[in-house]
C-alpha cells in the first residue's frame, strides 16, 4: 500500500484545489483524534511547497481525501457511493 494521500478541496465558489501528500500518521488508531483536531479549528492549514496555506472552513463546500483513512469513528457512514 502506497504511503501517498490526496485531497481535493472544493470550495463554495466552485473552484478546486488538489493536493498530494505522504500519509500523516503512523498508525490508523490516530485517525479518529486527529480528525476531531482538524474539525475544531476555523481554518484548514497545509505546509505545500515551502508555504503555508490557511485555508477558512467557511469558504469550503466540502474535501475531498484519498484514500479513506483506516480508524474513522464510527460516527462515519462508510461504504458510500456518490450518485449524481
Amino acid at each position: 500500500m502506497s504511503d501517498e494521500r490526496g485531497m481535493t478541496v472544493h470550495f463554495v465558489d466552485g473552484s478546486k484545489l488538489k493536493l498530494s501528500f505522504p500519509k500523516q500518521t503512523k498508525t490508523d488508531e490516530v485517525v479518529s483524534i486527529k480528525l476531531e483536531k482538524l474539525l475544531d479549528k476555523p481554518a484548514l492549514l497545509v505546509q505545500a511547497d515551502g508555504a503555508l496555506l490557511s485555508i477558512p472552513f467557511s469558504s469550503i463546500k466540502y474535501l475531498q481525501v484519498y484514500p479513506a483513512p483506516g480508524g474513522l469513528p464510527d460516527y462515519v457512514i462508510k461504504g458510500a457511493t456518490v450518485v449524481e
